[in-house]
């Protein structure tokens, strides 16, 4: 085994032991999607164009992306506590691949979401969602809404690095919450003014959002909308891999520089 492979699962090791010792803040974060959508769907659900067993098989796809995209505040508050509370130097002083560290972290994150959106799948399923796209479709689905979480952790711990102080990580974090307004998570943007449609569709979460729902077989995709929205799953796979690619090398190089 590889001095990366074998340090990473360390590190992995120790990120999930992290989340073990903290068990009210992971149900906390896990439990958060789920209350959103008892309460977007049956409070939203009455105030839209959609019946509310429509509106809810509509939200639960976009909850996922949310919570997907919740990696950049995850990964985020996580290094940024590493950081200013010195456990990052302390790595930095041990024979410990540079790479394995974040790597640790990102990898971890991602168990810890497989594991917590079985609930909201379990929820959604209770208050009328559905999967119409074939058990193939949906295993598709699962794989690029991982792939979006792992790349919007990279997100996160880029910026933990970057952050002075774990307050300020945690108010960027707490800014992060707009990022699915802005986007057809949570309502359909056929109808908002062109400026706010193109922006809201270029949102990498509606590319998510419109992919999940399209593989699931809840909605089809929009037949006029900007190229991400328009081809999700290229544009899901395309969004995730620059994400990955501008941050990971970016998260390794400053964890090995440590703060300066």
């Amino acid at each position: 085994m590889s001095a990366l492979a074998y340090d990473g699962m360390t590190m992995v090791g120790r990120q999930l032991r992290r989340v073990r010792n903290s068990p009210g803040l992971a149900i906390l974060t896990q439990m958060m999607p789920v209350n959103m959508l008892l309460f977007f769907g049956y409070v939203f659900g009455s105030a839209l164009a959609m019946p509310g067993r429509e509106y809810r098989a509509f939200l639960v796809p976009g909850l996922l992306a949310a919570t997907a995209a919740g990696g950049v505040m995850t990964g985020m508050f996580q290094a940024a506590q590493d950081t200013h509370r010195g456990v990052m130097d302390r790595f930095r002083t041990m024979p410990v691949s540079r790479t394995a560290v974040p790597l640790g972290q990102a990898v971890a994150d991602l168990v810890v979401t497989a594991l917590g959106t079985v609930p909201l799948l379990l929820v959604g399923l209770a208050v009328g969602w559905r999967i119409h796209g074939g058990a193939g479709h949906a295993l598709g689905a699962v794989g690029l809404l991982l792939l979006f979480r792992f790349a919007c952790t990279w997100v996160g711990i880029l910026l933990g690095l970057l952050t002075r102080s774990e307050e300020a990580a945690g108010q960027l974090g707490a800014a992060t919450f707009v990022l699915p307004l802005l986007s057809d998570a949570y309502i359909p943007t056929g109808d908002l003014t062109p400026w706010l449609r193109t922006l809201a569709e270029w949102n990498p979460i509606s590319a998510v959002t419109t992919a999940l729902r399209d593989l699931f077989g809840n909605a089809a995709v929009p037949a006029h909308a900007a190229w991400p929205v328009a081809h999700p799953v290229a544009g899901t796979l395309a969004w995730s891999a620059a994400l990955i690619a501008a941050c990971a090398p970016l998260a390794v190089r400053r964890y090995a520089r440590g703060r300066g």
